[in-house]
């Protein structure tokens, strides 16, 4: 089995609500870490083009840049966790990958040692 990992960023602002009371909303660096898994490699080598997989995330991330995801369409209006925007780029680059391979997980980190990751 092989597996890659591709790595990107974005700015987002939030306010979650935890046990009924929201938190005062402020500004995250989110990084977005995918697992794409396959048993074979493609002619070249390759399980998948990194290419290929960094520009379905910056069209996955582009609604999100610089935005509030409690007034972001994207989230549907439910609580903007991390395990919510893990859910929503699992779901949306699912999706997109194709072929032999498989979206294996998605990771959120929203701070530092703070992750949340969706695997179905």
């Amino acid at each position: 089995m092989y597996s890659v990992c591709v790595s990107t960023v974005f700015d987002a602002v939030h306010a979650v609500t935890v046990c009924g009371v929201d938190e005062t909303p402020h500004n995250h660096e989110w990084m977005v870490d995918v697992i794409i898994e396959g048993e074979a490699l493609n002619d070249d080598g390759l399980l998948i083009d990194f290419i290929e997989i960094e520009k379905y995330l910056a069209e996955i991330i582009e609604p999100l840049l610089e935005s509030n995801l409690n007034q972001n369409d994207v989230l549907n209006g439910d609580n903007p966790s991390a395990e919510r925007v893990a859910f929503y780029f699992y779901d949306k680059l699912s999706k997109q990958i194709q072929g032999a391979v498989r979206l294996q997980s998605v990771t959120i980190t929203e701070a530092p040692n703070c992750k949340a990751t969706y695997t179905p």
